[in-house]
């Protein structure tokens, strides 16, 4: 909606149309009006209209009459009167269009209108700008209010006075709202005097602004100021889907944009056969599905197979209904279908300006293959691509002599230069050649390199471990351990004796005699029992560890 003296300048800083920082057609804004009576002059002897039109926040809009006869033009802020206080706006409209622009919004011209004080001051514009900032924390604030007191309404906008003294609360509710606690509250939480004013759907979505389906600002903010009932039936005139989701817009009602083109639409079907038209065949029934009032056709399906659709034209149809009325036999729909002769050819993109293709990512990129080594020679890519891949571990070069035809690499490397560097086949063995950078090279001293003198002194390990098993020192920060014979002699003195089990009857009660090799059964059961023994968990010292 902007007008072209709005374009960027030199930094991309706007031009505007140098008035004083505010545009001078007034396109920029909601809800404009182009003066298409400004550049005629009045018969003479004639008056200029003395009352103009002042848009205020959100396209609100009223008209005031200039009793002190100011100058002014579009785009002055001005202070109006208002009821209390004053109120700052902005003129958007002067001269005789102004009492045409009231004739259609039912207001009279000759009756009374509220005046125009002056033209605002700095400190008006202050003021206002002050309250301004003001509205959105308030507007915050003002719906955490009304959810606590578990009112079913919505805050949509807070508009201030120019004087600061009184706010309007615009709301949209289902129902009646009993909000005379919530304005309690407001009044002491903010302390200024409080307004509400219930809105409708439609018109919230108008005030606040915002893009629609189509990519554009929305009809009812910029230009649409009556807003007309839309039904349903208007999108099946249009052969439209009933889908809630693709009718509705911003405020959740139906679209304002379906009536535009309704007219158009029922025009051209008074031309037409009614949807609901039924034909009749030898083959059977066959009712319209659907109709192109831009092409003249019309899609017919037979009632017992209606996944096959016909095409025909609205001439054949009504010469079919003509015979239908004259009890004449109607063989079948497919003498009348429309043929296609015209093949539907291929729709391009055309690099008409010099851009790239649409398409250019939807093929994959392909790889392209590395040559391999040794393979066909170096301009020659078809050796490459006919050879069969193979693994480079298992390749073989051509020009590589056979394993007995190998020639000492010790004699290769004596008789090569030391200043020359051999072939990659020639080269010398890798360990003489380090030996001797080894033996070459000179080492620096201890001393040079620096001792380091805060190391602490460690034991050697190799006298350490070269004692006897029983003279190796301890660690000092290890107490000592007593001996695993003599912990587990503690542990089997500790243990209480098991009590003698009572021999059964018939049983022998006399000790079993000694073995000749030494020693009772009793005993081997012992020292089988101490040898199956779990040891002690701990380290290799003998450490527990906890």
């Amino acid at each position: 909606m902007a007008c072209t003296s709005c374009s960027s300048g030199s930094g991309g800083a706007p031009k505007g149309c140098k008035n004083n920082g505010t545009c001078g057609t007034d396109s920029c804004n909601k809800l404009t009006v182009f003066d298409w009576l400004g550049n005629m002059t009045l018969p003479g002897g004639q008056k200029p209209f003395d009352c103009v039109e002042v848009r205020f926040k959100n396209g609100r809009k009223d008209f005031y009459r200039n009793h002190e006869n100011l100058t002014l033009s579009m785009g002055d802020v001005v202070a109006t009167e208002a009821s209390p206080g004053h109120d700052i706006g902005i003129v958007t409209l002067t001269g005789e269009l102004v009492k045409i622009q009231m004739k259609k919004k039912g207001a009279n011209p000759d009756g009374e209108v509220l005046k125009i004080y002056r033209k605002a001051t700095q400190k008006d514009i202050d003021i206002w700008q002050n309250a301004r900032n003001r509205e959105e924390p308030m507007k915050v604030i003002a719906r955490e209010i009304a959810i606590r007191l578990n009112l079913e309404m919505k805050i949509s906008d807070i508009e201030f006075q120019g004087d600061a003294s009184k706010a309007t609360f615009y709301y949209t509710a289902n129902d009646r709202v009993d909000f005379r606690q919530l304005i309690k509250d407001y009044a002491r939480e903010f302390g200024i005097r409080i307004e509400m004013k219930q809105v409708g759907f439609r018109q919230e979505a108008s005030r606040l602004g915002g893009v629609g389906s189509c990519g554009r600002e929305l009809c009812c903010s910029t230009w649409l100021t009556d807003f007309r009932s839309v039904n349903t039936s208007a999108a099946r005139y249009q052969q439209l889907s009933l889908n809630p989701q693709k009718l509705a817009g911003q405020c959740g009602k139906l679209k304002c944009c379906l009536n535009y083109e309704l007219d158009t639409y029922l025009d051209a079907l008074k031309e037409l056969p009614d949807m609901d038209t039924r034909v009749y065949t030898e083959k059977g029934e066959a009712i319209c599905q659907k109709i192109d009032i831009f092409k003249g056709l019309m899609w017919f399906a037979y009632t017992n197979d209606t996944a096959h659709w016909h095409v025909l034209e609205a001439d054949q149809v009504k010469e079919i209904i003509q015979m239908n009325k004259l009890r004449e036999p109607v063989s079948s729909l497919e003498d009348y279908v429309v043929e296609d002769d015209a093949d539907e050819t291929e729709k391009s993109f055309m690099n008409a300006v010099g851009q790239d293709s649409l398409t250019r990512f939807d093929a994959p990129k392909r790889r392209r293959k590395k040559p391999q080594r040794g393979k066909g020679e170096k301009g020659d890519t078809t050796a490459v691509a006919e050879a069969p891949a193979r693994d480079n571990r298992n390749r073989r070069r051509d020009d590589r002599p056979e394993r007995g035809e190998r020639t000492d690499n010790r004699e290769r490397n004596n008789n090569a230069p030391r200043g020359e560097r051999p072939e990659r086949g020639e080269r010398r063995d890798n360990r003489d050649r380090n030996r001797e950078r080894n033996n070459n090279a000179e080492r620096p001293e201890r001393a040079e390199r620096g001792e380091r003198t805060d190391r602490p002194e460690r034991a050697d390990n190799r006298e350490r471990n070269n004692a006897p098993r029983g003279e190796r020192p301890e660690r000092a920060e290890r107490g000592e351990r007593p001996d695993n014979r003599e912990r587990n002699n503690d542990r089997n003195t500790e243990r209480k004796p098991r009590p003698q089990q009572q021999p059964r009857d018939g049983e022998n009660t006399q000790p079993r005699a000694e073995s000749a090799e030494g020693g009772n059964d009793a005993q081997k059961k012992k020292k089988h029992h101490n040898r199956n023994k779990k040891k002690p968990s701990g380290d290799k010292n003998g450490n527990d560890q906890k």
